[in-house]
């Protein structure tokens, strides 16, 4: 499969990218269209994890962004039909005090994949160069630091083998407000809207500064940036796997599906009574 080239853009309001406007329109993708895509899709995702496994690679995907971009809706339609032991996602919690003072990409280094491992980062070592130094929480030493460190250290883990991918998700700030105010209404999805959520709604500019910077330092040959245009959330998704897919070259090594052999018979073997267990109240 071919690879695509990288999508080099800004994600400052008008989201302009050399050549033209990356923002594409939020026209609404019909349903059954995009069913049909995401089935067919996931079939070459575990035909992907087969080949990863078999072939032994590692393989790290980080999901960064804005808030209500579409990370978490992307991570979740690959995972959906993948073997947990094969392919796990790694969405970590603040640092404890003792990870504040080890060296900082230390924590992620303890997630990364074995062999026939794929890893996927709901946010990554890239906190640092946006959500830490937008809202404070760590010095201009350290954020200065990570921008000369970080790409010597994905050249290290490219040199080791392991294939790294990248991806921004974008989204306008329009888009992006209408997801808040229904996260707002919305009781099952009130937990999206954490209080740094908030504070990053404020300090859009801010964002839009520090990814400007983070890419001008991290966009590197070994390890280049893609933009996902987020505003539609089932293109984006659609459009990420199918990205993916083009990244990595694989082959089908599905297998022939077994023969199922007619049941045995009991024999002289009686089961206890259906009575004696505790079934759930059948309410539906």
């Amino acid at each position: 499969m071919k690879k695509n080239a990288p999508l080099k853009g800004k994600d400052s309001g008008a989201n302009a990218k050399k050549g033209g406007d990356i923002r594409a329109t939020t026209r609404k993708i019909d349903v059954a269209v995009y069913e049909s895509e995401l089935s067919r899709l996931q079939i070459e995702l575990v035909k992907l994890q087969e080949w990863i496994k078999h072939e032994g690679m590692r393989v790290v995907v980080l999901f960064e962004g804005r808030d209500a971009a579409g990370k978490g809706g992307a991570i979740k339609r690959i995972t959906q039909v993948l073997n947990p032991r094969i392919c796990r996602v790694v969405a970590l919690p603040r640092p404890t005090e003792r990870e504040t003072t080890c060296w900082y990409f230390q924590r992620y280094v303890a997630h990364l994949p074995a062999a026939g491992e794929l890893v996927l980062f709901d946010r990554s070592w890239y906190n640092r160069a946006v959500v830490e130094h937008v809202m404070g929480f760590c010095s201009d030493f350290e954020y200065q630091d990570f921008l000369q460190a970080c790409p010597e250290f994905e050249r290290i883990l490219v040199r080791s083998g392991i294939f790294l991918v990248k991806y921004w998700f974008s989204v306008s700030d329009v888009v992006q407000e209408k997801r808040f105010q229904r996260r707002m209404k919305d009781r099952t999805r009130s937990w999206k809207l954490s209080p740094m959520d908030i504070e990053s709604r404020a300090r859009w500019v801010e964002y839009s500064m520090a990814k400007d910077v983070m890419f001008e330092h991290t966009d590197i040959p070994e390890a280049p940036w893609y933009v996902v245009n987020g505003d539609n959330k089932k293109r984006a998704r659609l459009n990420v796997i199918n990205h993916l897919l083009g990244l990595i070259p694989y082959q089908d090594l599905t297998p022939t599906p077994p023969v199922l052999k007619p049941r045995p018979t009991p024999g002289t073997y009686n089961r206890p009574p259906i009575s004696e267990q505790n079934f759930i109240e059948e309410v539906w």
